[in-house]
């Protein structure tokens, strides 16, 4: 069957490519439709008190997206026409000031100090702006273009929403800068590596087929993340670019062998299409680990880029195949000498000295096991930013005027008696880092009737059955004081209201640490497990796996490790991703030389001539591989101004070098000294083949 598939394809290569170009078409047309997602938090799973909490202030209070509008010397009546005019904006839901309290002519001096603290300070005044739509929605994020559009130099709008806002504004700005950078470093690194002027040319073309394919069919997700959107495309260049080598490398072996290149095309693309589905059997396991995250941006990244790995194995044996038949003559007739030198005399010196570099990896094991462990991150999403963005410096200006760097919001039940609620709120007051508590009580005063009160002015704070108060901290999300004090205001509240909610930045944050920490290792026992399972298949051996698994571990420890010594604190996505990814995409480096290995054993040859032939014909490919690898990410790695991009790129592309230089330089020691333990619980490990001759 596959035969047949194989020789149709063969014969018909224009037919192919015409249908491969037509089909970009709906993926265009689904790329296009594909929402972006640029809330991380939004991936919070939906049981927990601060995302329901999140919930009921969208659906209820339309409260989940709020700014902070801070006026810097602003006469009052232009700072009401303001507001009126950014309440005319479409998808603003409300605008909160001073004057929803009492009239603007009666003096500040006469308000409540509490109402005093919370909108003023010195010659500023702060408005708090609601939306209809949730925090990172697009209407949420249209409206507060338009807002943007309405205010001047004085003016400085901060929040989660305007953060996500910038975000998104600056994401979409670079994506198209990190494909560029990161088509044209990896076309430099295949023109390096390959024999052909042309050939890389083609590979990206292949690629950008895969690529295309995988963005239209995204539309079927509904929406991906921003982080998925940026870093895709890269990853599944750097990631499947091996495929198509390997296609090449089979199809100049098969063309000395057939009359027509047709049929050695149909034979590589049989021969490719087996080894293949295997190789690439790591790769999407570990994007498959992925999965396996309470926070759902896991599930989001490898979903996407699984499917990437098998449209990548897809469109290589199929469309890549016809474009190189299409392109033979040029492929082959531009050629340049190999600038990959010869290997022999390094892998003497490695099997010469296989104890010392078995020892090295030993040695090895506890620096970079100690150091991984203790590389610090952070989970204070707008570090990940640009100090210079408008929202970071609201943000900045927000805490330094009003002392205020974050806001909870406490849920609670609306018949909740008038002394309860003013307990609770003493108490969460006398809270160390509390700056200001803003429930019904503390605006309209204890004295007033319910019945007085205008129902518009009701609705900020009670409604649906609930009541809403708000808690102003002096602590910036994820620090651990911040943390400390939402428990505590989380024991207050449900002491007085076992039903009540607290959300906000802060609370889901909080969330996110104590899941990213549980996911971290969750995903990582689970990309080696199915590792361990797939090359033990493969190789039909209990030590194998263990043996290149402990490799790869090595280098992923070691990579995790160097921002410790260089005291640099990563994103909490980083490790998680560079785990699973690094040890499923390069996992295969070591695969493709034992495999040499037990070839040659199983040919009858030595130990030391196997190892060294194993070395000597798989180092030009790890090295191929790797350096695009390397190239695909590193630029990005280098033009990013959003961290939790240029840390993932810049930490896959350190990734791959150093996965390359521990397999290059430990593993063939290791295999050749473990060769005896390997071939004793290994089923079939070494069957020598007899020669015809001496049959």
């Amino acid at each position: 069957m596959l035969s047949k598939f194989a020789k149709i394809l063969t014969r018909n290569p224009k037919i192919v490519i015409t249908i491969a170009v037509l089909l970009l078409i709906p993926s265009l047309m689904g790329a296009l439709a594909t929402k972006v997602n640029y809330d991380i938090l939004s991936y919070l799973p939906q049981d927990l008190d601060s995302t329901k909490g999140e919930k009921v202030l969208e659906d209820v209070f339309h409260d989940a997206a709020t700014s902070m509008l801070i006026i810097d010397d602003m006469p009052e009546k232009d700072v009401v026409n303001l507001k009126e005019k950014i309440k005319l904006v479409e998808n603003v839901n409300d605008v909160i000031w001073v004057d929803d309290i009492a009239d603007i002519s009666v003096p500040k001096q006469m308000l409540p100090k509490m109402v005093q603290d919370a909108f003023y300070n010195e010659n500023s005044t702060l408005m708090v702006v609601t939306y209809d739509g949730a925090t990172s929605s697009e209407e949420t994020l249209r409206a507060i273009g338009d807002i943007k559009q309405l205010l001047n130099k004085q003016c400085f709008l901060s929040g989660f929403s305007a953060i996500i806002k910038d975000t998104k504004d600056l994401s979409d700005q670079e994506i198209p800068i990190y494909v560029s950078l990161a088509v044209i470093m990896s076309l430099a690194a295949m023109t390096l590596c390959l024999e052909s002027w042309v050939l890389p040319i083609v590979f990206i073309l292949s690629i950008g087929f895969a690529v295309a394919y995988n963005f239209g069919t995204n539309i079927f997700l509904g929406q991906i993340s921003y982080i998925t959107k940026a870093i895709a495309a890269i990853l599944q260049l750097g990631v499947t670019m091996d495929y198509a080598i390997f296609l090449i490398n089979r199809y100049d072996e098969e063309k000395s062998k057939f009359e027509d290149r047709r049929d050695a095309m149909a034979q590589a693309i049989k021969s490719t299409f087996v080894s293949l589905s295997g190789s690439s059997l790591t790769t999407v396991a570990g994007f498959f680990a992925l999965c396996f995250m309470r926070l759902a941006l896991g599930k989001d990244i490898g979903i996407v880029m699984m499917k990437g790995v098998i449209l990548g194995v897809l469109v290589t044996v199929t469309v890549l195949p016809s474009l190189i038949l299409q392109f033979d003559k040029p492929i082959h007739k531009y050629m340049h000498r190999n600038l990959i030198p010869d290997f022999s005399n390094g892998t003497n010196f490695l099997v010469k000295h296989r104890w010392n570099f078995v020892c090295l990896g030993l040695l090895l094991i506890i620096p970079a096991a100690y150091s991984q462990a203790h590389t610090q991150v952070y989970y204070n999403l707008d570090r990940s930013l640009p100090k210079d963005l408008d929202s970071i410096v609201a943000t900045d200006k927000l805490k330094k005027q009003f002392n205020m760097a974050s806001t909870h919001f406490i849920i609670c039940d609306d018949k909740l008696p008038s002394y309860k609620l003013e307990n609770m709120t003493d108490e969460i007051k006398d809270l160390d880092g509390i700056e200001s508590v803003l429930a019904y009580n503390d605006i309209i005063g204890p004295a007033v009737p319910d019945a007085f009160i205008p129902q518009n002015v009701k609705d900020v704070c009670k409604k649906g059955g609930r009541q809403l108060i708000m808690v102003n901290s002096q602590y910036k999300a994820a620090e651990d004081k911040e943390n400390e004090q939402i428990d505590k205001i989380i024991g207050i509240s449900k002491k007085y209201d076992n039903t009540s909610q607290v959300t906000g930045e802060g609370p889901l944050t909080k969330d996110l640490i104590e899941i990213a920490d549980i996911d971290f290792k969750v995903t990582n026992y689970i990309s080696i497990l199915c590792i361990l399972l797939i090359v033990g298949i493969v190789f039909k051996s209990f030590t194998v796996p263990v043996f290149l698994v402990s490799i790869i571990e090595l280098a992923i420890f070691i990579n995790m490790g160097i921002p410790y010594f260089t005291g640099t604190i990563i994103p909490f996505i980083s490790p998680t991703v560079i785990g699973c990814v690094q040890l499923g995409a390069t996992v295969d480096y070591s695969i493709l030389m034992t495999t040499r290995f037990q070839e040659e054993l199983k040919a009858g040859r030595s130990r030391l001539e196997a190892i060294k032939i194993a070395s000597n014909t798989s180092f030009k490919s790890i090295i191929t591989s790797s350096l695009v690898f390397f190239c695909a990410t590193f630029g990005v790695s280098l033009v990013s101004k959003i961290e939790i991009i240029s840390s993932i790129c810049s930490m896959l592309a350190r990734g791959a070098i150093i996965s390359a230089l521990v397999i290059i330089l430990i593993l063939p020691s290791v295999l050749y000294v473990t060769e005896g333990i390997i071939a004793k619980t290994s089923y079939c490990w070494k069957t020598i083949k007899k020669n015809k001759k001496a049959a």
